[in-house]
């Protein structure tokens, strides 16, 4: 359990909400990495933003590059989500 207070789904309202129902449309749960972000749902907004450009817009390098990129990058940084 972490020690950040975090906003759930049925206690959301507004951007929020609407930011963690996508969460939910796009992998059929609020992951951890998303969930973290529920005090702040602008930066959650602009974070997923970044992701979905970062992994789904035009790029020189393809989407399973982009994705072995990540795993690397985690790995590197002790990230084991």
């Amino acid at each position: 359990m972490p020690y950040i207070k975090q906003i759930t789904l049925d206690q959301a309202s507004g951007l929020l909400k609407r930011e963690l129902e996508k969460a939910v449309a796009r992998a059929g749960r609020v992951w951890n990495i998303v969930q973290i972000m529920s005090l702040n749902a602008r930066t959650m907004k602009a974070s997923m933003e970044m992701y979905g450009a970062t992994m789904f817009a035009e790029s020189p390098l393809t989407r399973q590059q982009r994705e072995m990129l990540a795993v690397v990058v985690s790995r590197v940084n002790h990230c084991h989500y």
